[in-house]
């Protein structure tokens, strides 16, 4: 019996050429060899299917660049090296080591892609595709039941060393055993990694699993085994400098408060296309602040170059003057398309007041985002709607008959309204006057069981409806006070509690708050991080971000559904369906978003005529002065660039 070789683990099947399969059936007409040569093109077809590629997609689509490209088309690859960039950290507080891959702590999360590059590169101009950096080649098996990597014969870690397939292990290994949750999560389909080469690695996959687990797998850092076998990874090491693979080295650690990286001009991957135009700068320092508004003044001051602005207040308000009007300050919000955080006022589900969809629906009714984006933020922010704003995943239109057909399982187990009706968050006239919300609410909680009694509304023990916000971010009480006030006025106390950053982080993972603001990354191709975000399994477990302590059995059944997706069209069906059941279940009261990533930097640097679509793109930026420029003076300097 002749089989096709499609099992992971067995040699790739020999091409037959097609040349020789019709000479020998067209001179011997014999039915046994006819056969054969069809049996042996179907496996050189096989063969053909699973050919290592340059690039890994999704679902198997062609890439937006062949093998032969030179650059991504959102890159400037003749922009200069040189100079610096000074930028706020993303975190709040002092980081405490250096490594970002443990749930300890805070950590560097520049390190990874600065210090440590990833087997494959995303590019940021479409959706989900990675292309080979330190991985020259990247193959998957057929039906997926396997995936390897070839490492390029010249990649090398900072300290000369090459990298090898056994350095790709350890990395996974050591990340899947002292590293954050999320890899656990993330990498649970993973049955198996053997080193096949020098520079030949193979993961072993379960059937089934999620669609984007190959590429997830490709964007892992690759670590020094050599390097990290001796220290405690599991405690982020302190801030010992690490050996890396990538762009930059490790310089000056001022501990907690900043870190320098400097360009390797001998960075073996620094001509290849996908770095080409990238990592213009010889030296990048990340400074660290305990509150975003002392962040804000230092920049208005000159301390650094740039900031990403969480706050919509601030990022209106907080940046006019002089410096901002002749254009030596820059204000603008990059990326316009990418996927924005979905952020709200989440629920702890674990808090008796939170378990009734009544009462969680009536305490969003009379949050007045209307009247607050007016008032505070120039009406500039968009109304979040959906867990996948801003992308064609958000369920915006009422399901079609496959959706239906997905749904149809779990009625009775998800609201009425996730059949039949598109939810859309609550509208006032923007006046701040919500008295037809407020007994809309009232009308709803009494359903619920809850009762005036003197000032407040009471449950059936006398118990009134009370509950705390925990805020950890300086600014957010303007958008809480005039919703504790219109709260008030029906009876339901709200307290806000603010913590320093600490406490903050370790109440989150003990699920010790009544409802806080957090935000949920959002994806084009989303896959297992969503387990961590709203699955069962995930409620309790101080590591992931499952900050509702959600506990829903349709919420797992369709997350299943999409992370195993077999196309594309499948995939969003999923999301919608999944969007429409966390969306009427009320598990948060959905915030806003801005129209792309809010951002002030000093006007000194040179951006690519392109702007990657789903990025900042800050790593294709370069620097054109060492002091800002008016609007005036960088065009005219610009110009004088050849």
């Amino acid at each position: 019996m002749i089989m096709c070789p499609v099992k992971a683990g067995l040699p790739k099947a020999r091409p037959v050429s097609a040349t020789s399969l019709r000479i020998q059936a067209c001179s011997g007409a014999n039915p046994l060899l006819l056969f054969l040569g069809v049996l042996l093109l179907l496996c050189a077809s096989l063969a053909v299917q699973a050919a290592p590629s340059h690039a890994l997609t999704v679902y198997g689509e062609p890439p937006r660049y062949g093998e032969s490209f030179q650059h991504f088309d959102y890159v400037n690859p003749e922009a200069p090296k040189g100079g610096s960039l000074r930028r706020s950290a993303i975190e709040i507080g002092q980081f405490d080591h250096i490594l970002p891959y443990i749930d300890k702590g805070t950590g560097v999360s520049e390190v990874d892609g600065w210090l440590y590059a990833p087997l494959a590169v995303r590019a940021f101009d479409e959706p989900y595709t990675v292309y080979g950096l330190i991985a020259r080649r990247m193959e998957r098996g057929p039906a997926d039941a396997w995936l390897r990597f070839e490492i390029d014969p010249r990649a090398t870690f900072a300290d000369g060393k090459p990298v090898r397939a056994e350095d790709v292990r350890f990395t996974f290994n050591l990340l899947m055993s002292k590293g954050s949750l999320k890899y656990r999560t993330q990498f649970a389909a993973v049955t198996g990694v053997t080193v096949e080469g020098p520079r030949l690695v193979r993961f072993d996959l379960q059937p089934d699993h999620g669609r984007t687990l190959p590429l997830d797998l490709a964007s892992l850092p690759v670590l020094p085994a050599h390097d990290w076998q001796a220290r405690d990874f599991a405690s982020g090491a302190g801030f010992e400098k690490p050996v890396g693979s990538g762009p930059y080295r490790v310089g000056r650690i001022d501990n907690g408060r900043s870190i320098t990286f400097e360009r390797d001009p001998a960075w073996w991957a620094r001509d290849l296309p996908v770095n080409r135009g990238r990592y213009n700068f010889d030296q990048l320092r990340i400074e660290y602040f305990g509150d975003t508004e002392v962040a804000r003044q230092v920049l208005k001051g000159g301390g650094y170059d740039y900031n990403r602005e969480f706050s919509a207040t601030a990022y209106t308000l907080g940046y006019n003057g002089a410096q901002l009007e002749d254009g030596r300050l820059q204000r603008a919000h990059l990326g316009p398309a990418k996927p924005q955080v979905a952020q709200g006022f989440v629920f702890n589900l674990d808090q008796p007041q939170f378990r009734d969809r009544r009462v969680r629906q009536a305490l969003g009714m009379v949050w007045d985002f209307e009247w607050s984006n007016r008032q505070m933020m120039r009406n500039l922010y968009i109304r979040q709607q959906s867990f996948f704003s801003n992308t064609p995943l958000a369920a915006t239109q009422l399901p079609d008959a496959d959706e239906l057909k997905l749904l149809a399982p779990l009625r009775g187990q998800v609201p009425d309204e996730v059949f039949a009706t598109v939810f859309t968050a609550p509208v006032t006239d923007a006046s701040g006057i919500v008295r037809s919300q407020q007994l809309q609410a009232l009308k709803l909680l009494g359903q619920a069981g809850w009762t005036p009694q003197g000032d407040h509304l009471v449950n059936a023990q006398g118990v009134p409806l009370a509950f705390t916000f925990l805020n950890g971010q300086a600014g957010l009480e303007r958008l809480l006070l005039p919703w504790k006030r219109n709260l008030a006025q029906i009876g339901i106390t709200l307290n806000i509690r603010n913590v320093d950053a600490a406490q903050y982080v370790n109440r989150l993972m003990a699920r010790d708050y009544d409802m806080i603001v957090t935000g949920y990354p959002v994806s084009l191709s989303p896959g297992a991080e969503l387990y961590s975000y709203f699955g069962s399994a995930a409620a309790h477990d101080p590591g992931s971000n499952n900050l509702m302590a959600l506990q829903d059995p349709a919420v797992d059944h369709l997350i299943d559904g999409l992370v195993r997706a077999a196309t594309e069209a499948d995939m969003v069906r999923h999301a919608h369906a999944l969007d429409r059941v966390l969306q009427w279940n009320h598990y948060w009261i959905p915030n806003y978003y801005p129209p792309g990533s809010s951002t002030a930097w000093w006007n000194r640097f040179g951006l690519p005529k392109v702007q990657a679509t789903y990025d900042e793109g800050l790593d294709t930026w370069w620097e054109v002065s060492p002091t800002p420029l008016t609007n005036a003076q960088m065009a005219e300097r610009l110009r004088a660039t050849p």
